[in-house]
This record gives structure tokens, C-alpha cells and sequence, in this order.
């Protein structure tokens, strides 16, 4: 008979944390997502003379791994004499990186539209913000889509990083009960690889469900 010590108050903890993960996980997404629009369209959209410095500051993001982003901003922010607790570093970082990411998202999607389409859009008398917002961005957000909810697991998935800071996220809940419970760290962690999988699952469900309404409608 399978006997266990992970009690209830055990489970609850490791939820607690996966609370956390989903909490930095959609402020993250959402001002990268923010971001990564207003950088990816401006990438696609404006002279190089724009373009070019915001996709070298936004290149230095994507080189430089997230750990050591985490790190280095947990410990600048207290030298500029500023106050930040460990879960705000985290979602600043993480929004940073996010909309690294996501302004190529956006940039391909937004060239992807053809130009004969945007001319045609134009010489219909439609405004720049119009032909953006009524042609461009409609038909960019299906290609974007993938890419996106690709995005968006991977970053729920980095917020493990975090620990490294101090945020007792879903996978620094299980180390701290492994530590505690030496002799059960496969069973803890196939707990906490559980919470992961049925967190991601319906948002990789929801973005193939959207795919294949929108190739139903074309």
C-alpha cells in the first residue's frame, strides 16, 4: 500500500506557490505583451534610425540569460537607493524579457500583412491608427497567436527562476518540502510537475481552439 507523508497542509503549500507562479506569470505576459506591441510595431513601422537602437536594447534582453537579469537587478536597485521587494523585481524582469520576445512576435506578424493590402486599406482614405487597427492587427494576430501562447508557457515556466531571489514560487515550494521530507523527492515533484502541466494544458488548449475557429471562418 502507497504511504506518504505530504499531508494536506503540504498540498495547500504547493498551491500557495503555484498561486504566486500564476500571479507573476500574467503580470509578466501582460505589460510584456504591453511592451512588446508598442516596440514591435514601432520596429516595423518606423526609419531604422528609431528602430534600430530599440531592437539592440531589446537584443541585450534576449542574450543575456534570465537568471543573470534577475540577479544583477535584485542587486542594482538597492545600490540606486531604491526599494523593490523580490516579487516586484521578478515581475519587472520578467516583463522586460517577455516584451523582448514578444516585439518579434509582433514585428513578423505585423510584416507579414502584405503591403498591397495596406496600400489598398490607404487609398481607401483609412488613417495610419485605422489601417492598424481595422486591416493590420487583425490579420497579424493569427499568425501571432502560436508564437504567443508559446511565449506565454515559457515564461510561466522561467518564473522558477525566481527563487533565486527569494520568491517561494511553485518550485521553490517543493524544494522547501524536499528538504523537509528528504526521502520523497520524486513523489513531491511529480506533484509539482502535475500543477505545472494542468496550468499550461487549457492555455495550450485555448490558443489551438482559436487556430482552428479562425481557419474554419477563412
Amino acid at each position: 500500500m502507497f504511504d506518504t507523508a505530504v499531508s494536506l497542509n503540504d498540498l495547500w503549500f504547493l498551491l500557495q506557490g503555484a498561486g504566486w507562479t500564476l500571479l507573476i506569470t500574467a503580470i509578466a505576459v501582460a505589460g510584456g505583451t504591453f511592451l512588446g506591441m508598442v516596440f514591435g510595431v514601432t520596429r516595423a513601422t518606423m526609419p531604422v534610425w528609431v528602430s534600430l537602437p530599440i531592437g539592440f536594447v531589446l537584443d541585450i534582453f534576449r542574450s543575456v540569460p534570465l537568471l543573470i537579469q534577475l540577479v544583477l537587478f535584485n542587486s542594482f536597485i538597492p545600490i540606486m537607493g531604491l526599494r523593490a521587494s523580490p516579487f516586484t523585481v521578478s515581475c519587472l524582469v520578467l516583463a522586460l524579457y517577455t516584451s523582448a520576445y514578444c516585439s518579434e512576435i509582433v514585428r513578423g506578424g505585423v510584416l507579414a500583412v502584405p503591403q498591397t493590402t495596406r496600400r489598398a486599406a490607404r487609398s481607401l482614405g483609412l488613417t495610419w491608427g485605422q489601417d492598424m487597427r481595422e486591416i493590420v492587427f487583425p490579420l497579424a494576430l493569427r499568425i501571432m497567436l502560436p508564437s504567443w501562447i508559446g511565449l506565454t508557457l515559457g515564461v510561466m515556466k522561467d518564473t522558477a527562476l525566481v527563487a533565486w531571489i527569494g520568491v517561494i514560487e511553485l518550485l521553490k515550494s517543493s524544494q522547501i518540502l524536499i528538504t523537509r521530507m528528504a526521502n520523497e523527492p520524486l513523489f513531491i515533484l511529480s506533484i509539482a510537475g502535475l500543477i505545472y502541466f494542468l496550468i499550461s494544458f487549457p492555455i495550450a488548449r485555448l490558443g489551438a481552439r482559436l487556430e482552428k475557429k479562425w481557419r474554419e471562418n477563412d
